[in-house]
């Protein structure tokens, strides 16, 4: 009996491990379904990442190219003034050249006329011929003419 106690443990045991690895198997397969449900959000997760940033760096983009189109915008403006001050200026430094040649000029008589003339005095032309006329009388006429950058402006 001893044989057929064996055999029917022996049996029943395999009955036991056959049903402990169905079980085993099933947990397994749990697991299984469990981690690739898992893995599946997480990669769901991951392309939703990777979508928002895709989407935030497109929005970048378009601001940054915003921007760079203003301050290309705000270049040319400046561009376009710095020309125009510039033309303005050398205008401005032509008429102090010319008005400086003509003060120069005109200092350049009131010398003449200082020392060609003294202390003659001339006669007027009148009908009468009784008006006397000094040009050293004439108090402009002594000093030399002075300008100043406020004599330039408009």
């Amino acid at each position: 009996m001893a044989s057929s106690s064996g055999t029917c443990s022996g049996s029943s045991s395999l009955l036991q491990n056959s049903g402990s690895e169905e079980d085993l198997q099933a947990v397994m397969d749990q697991r299984k379904r469990k981690r690739m449900i898992s893995n599946r959000e997480s990669a769901r997760r991951s392309r939703m990442r990777k979508q928002k940033h895709l989407d935030d760096l497109v929005t970048q983009v378009a601001q940054l190219r915003k921007e760079n189109q203003q301050i290309l915008t705000t270049v040319n403006i400046t561009t376009q003034q710095f020309l125009s001050v510039e033309a303005e200026n050398s205008v401005l430094r032509a008429q102090v050249g010319e008005l400086s040649h003509r003060l120069e000029s005109l200092n350049e008589i009131i010398e003449v006329l200082n020392a060609g003339f003294g202390s003659t005095t001339f006669v007027e032309p009148t009908t009468n011929n009784t008006t006397f006329f000094n040009p050293m009388n004439m108090g402009y006429l002594n000093h030399p003419i002075m300008a100043s950058a406020d004599i330039l402006q408009y």
